[in-house]
């Protein structure tokens, strides 16, 4: 643990301009993002005597090891920067917005030449507009089902897609016209993409002018005697009306709005969010938030704001055919909040920079608003309730984890980055290991890595311990080069010490800093420079934990100390009695069978053996699929792509001439009769085997 007065600015050096500060660790690593109106007024209060600081402001200042700070000229510039730097830098001390589940959106790809409406989950998509979130996919299928007799837009993945192209016939939508299927030509780029700007706009609230435009053309068709056209624009104008009256008003004057509620304590809160458009409830949403810094409730809904607008209207903007109402949809004229964000104009300042025209941010007093704002209370409610039964006490379970792990194997800190190494193999052959990363207790997926071991020869490890010997060696090798890499000279820190008078225990801090290849220095940075462009593998891990008993822990400790590393922490997790093995310790390190630091050890291996299976699996299915095209003398991987992106399949390539081959770029007549010579005497076997057709598939 640091102390802050160890990296404290010098008085005056800090600006008293509106600005956004940022906290690293000592190695480099960003953990806290702020803003603030008056930068040497909020720094300054970290600074004071750190035992009257809020418990979780006292952690995150000691583990710091320098702040840096960027003076803008408005706070509402503040505010973007922040943003930016928050999803930049994922700060381990910011506030963390994480969904209860995984919503379903309305996605309709307006990037794409031919735009598709689908159902879509996870992170969203620029060029896509997304309408919801929806409570079930159901939901959204039956909407889209009844919208595609009148918006009938492409539905198909792009495998179906092509494949219709292909064989010039389109699929079943397309013959009950549910589709019009610009597949095959019936429609052209043009006036699909007119089509699906239609369908948006209509999902986007704009459902009367498309209503009385089916009117107006059926009234014609009835006056011109068109009874069957008439009775199908009746049928379209119906399906609409059911599509829009699913459902209710809550709002009468017609008003898009999004409702905010927040419920919590001091450790987490829960969030949700009724998207109102058109006065009709078009999507709900909800997040738990842990509180992992100390922030009040107006603070909260600050922090919100930004982050889902922030990543919406990155979503929305910037792709040809979006347009501005992709902004429009995203921010709406109303944002109804429990509690105000200090600073309420910069908020909304904002808010109306991204939507192109005035944004309202509020807190509904009465009516409507005030019953439809305790609505999404009591849903927010229900949802931390729910949370607290299915994950019960679980930031206080895994800090409670990481302290008994690191008093059981004696740590000097807990081990709050914990990488996990498996090696999988069938036989010896197809070898594989994995790495995983469980930062403060939970998975970072993010930073997995998989190895193929290769072996001295280059034909694999002689067994599992040379294999871990290998695997830890590549790893900590790509550490030692990442950090040589940072620009940073490791100084002679006994020398320095003797020679400026200072204590070497009070530079613990800097030399740990020093040796990862990072110096902290407080200071002012500039935004516009590319901030952390280091690579994963230059953050050393606190404990590495692998998959055996003692020879597997011997081999690694072996690699760790030939590469002269000395200062991350080793253990292994034998599967048979799950014991602890440290390097050179007789006896292994017993937990009790109910210990939570037990059960995160064996999550961390479980997760890396599942990760380690998985990529061997998929190495044996490709190394056991073999194909005739691959002995062709000089048809490489991108040509054998190429040959089968052409003609489709093998059956086509076998039917096709020399010169019909030799006519695909890239192609030459002296390769494309080697591969009819290859081709013949496949075909002249009489049958497509299936190592061929495992080969196309996986071209």
């Amino acid at each position: 643990m640091a102390d802050p007065a160890t990296y404290r600015p010098a008085p005056g050096e800090i600006p008293t301009s509106p600005g956004v500060y940022r906290f690293r660790d000592e190695h480099g690593r960003v953990i806290y993002v702020g803003k603030a109106k008056n930068l040497r007024a909020r720094l300054s209060s970290y600074f004071q005597d750190v035992a009257n600081l809020h418990h979780r402001t006292q952690t995150m200042v000691t583990t710091a090891a320098s702040v840096e700070w960027t003076v803008v000229g408005t706070e509402v510039e503040a505010l973007a920067l922040e943003y930016s730097w928050i999803k930049e830098f994922d700060p381990r001390f910011n506030v963390k917005y994480r969904d209860d589940k995984s919503y379903p959106y309305l996605a309709v790809t307006m990037g794409e030449e031919f735009p598709r409406a689908q159902v879509m989950r996870g992170a969203k998509r620029p060029g896509t507009r997304y309408f919801g979130p929806y409570g079930h996919a159901w939901a959204i299928r039956e909407t889209l089902d009844l919208l595609l007799r009148v918006f009938p837009v492409r539905t198909c993945s792009a495998g179906v897609f092509k494949r219709a192209h292909q064989t010039g016939r389109p699929c079943l939508l397309g013959y009950i016209d549910k589709c019009s299927a610009p597949c095959v030509g019936r429609i052209t780029p043009e006036d699909h993409r007119a089509l699906a700007e239609d369908f948006c706009d209509f999902m986007a609230g704009d459902t009367q002018r498309f209503v009385r435009r089916l009117e107006r053309k059926m009234n014609e068709a009835a006056a011109a005697m068109e009874y069957e056209a008439a009775a199908r624009l009746r049928d379209d104008i119906v399906a609409l009306q059911r599509a829009t009256e699913k459902n209710a008003v809550v709002l009468g004057d017609g008003t898009d709005a999004d409702v905010f509620a927040l419920v919590g304590d001091e450790l987490e809160a829960a969030v949700q969010v009724f998207h109102v458009r058109g006065g009709r409830i078009r999507g709900q949403r909800g997040w738990i938030v842990e509180k992992v810094e100390d922030v009040t409730d107006a603070e909260l809904v600050e922090h919100l704001l930004q982050q889902v607008y922030g990543a919406a209207e990155e979503a929305a903007a910037g792709v040809p055919g979006t347009g501005r109402g992709g902004a429009r949809d995203v921010v709406p004229r109303e944002v109804l909040v429990p509690v105000l964000p200090p600073d309420t104009e910069q908020v909304t300042t904002w808010l109306s920079g991204l939507r192109g025209a005035r944004v309202d941010v509020r807190v509904p007093q009465r009516g409507d608003k005030k019953e439809l704002a305790a609505t999404v209370r009591a849903n927010a409610e229900h949802a931390l309730a729910l949370h607290r039964t299915r994950r019960a006490g679980d930031l206080t379970t895994r800090s409670q984890a990481l302290r008994e792990i690191q008093e059981a194997l004696d740590l000097d800190t807990a081990p709050l980055r914990i990488e996990c190494y498996d090696v999988s193999h069938n036989q010896g052959t197809f070898q594989v290991a994995s790495m995983v990363v469980f930062e403060d207790g939970l998975a970072r997926k993010s930073e997995y890595r998989h190895f193929t071991v290769r072996g001295p020869d280059g034909d694999g490890a002689a067994d599992d311990t040379a294999a871990m010997y290998e695997v830890i060696t590549r790893r900590f090798k790509r550490y030692l080069s990442d950090r040589a890499r940072s620009g940073e000279v490791e100084l002679d820190l006994e020398a320095d010490d003797v020679a400026t008078g200072s204590d070497p225990a009070d530079r613990r801090a800097e030399r740990a800093a020093e040796s990862a290849g990072y110096v902290p220095r407080s200071g002012e940075v500039d935004a516009a420079v590319p901030t952390d462009k280091r690579a994963r593998f230059a953050y050393p891990p606190n404990l590495v934990v692998v998959d055996g008993g003692p020879p597997q822990v011997a081999a690694a400790a072996r690699a760790l100390a030939d590469l002269g590393i000395d200062d991350v922490a080793l253990c292994g997790l034998a599967k048979r009695l799950e014991e602890v093995w440290v390097p050179g310790d007789d006896y292994p390190v017993i937990l009790q069978r109910s210990s939570e630091g037990l059960y995160l050890l064996q999550r961390v291996r479980d997760e890396a053996h599942r990760f380690a299976i998985t990529q061997h699996r998929r190495q044996r299915s490709k190394g056991m699929t073999a194909s005739a095209l691959d002995d062709v003398p000089g048809l490489g991987p991108a040509r054998r792509a190429a040959l089968l992106k052409h003609f489709g399949s093998l059956k086509r390539l076998r039917a096709a001439s020399v010169e019909e081959i030799a006519s695909v770029r890239g192609m030459g007549e002296r390769t494309a009769q080697a591969v009819v010579a290859a081709l013949g005497g496949a075909s002249a076997a009489g049958r497509d085997t299936p190592a061929d057709d495992g080969a196309a598939a996986r071209a």
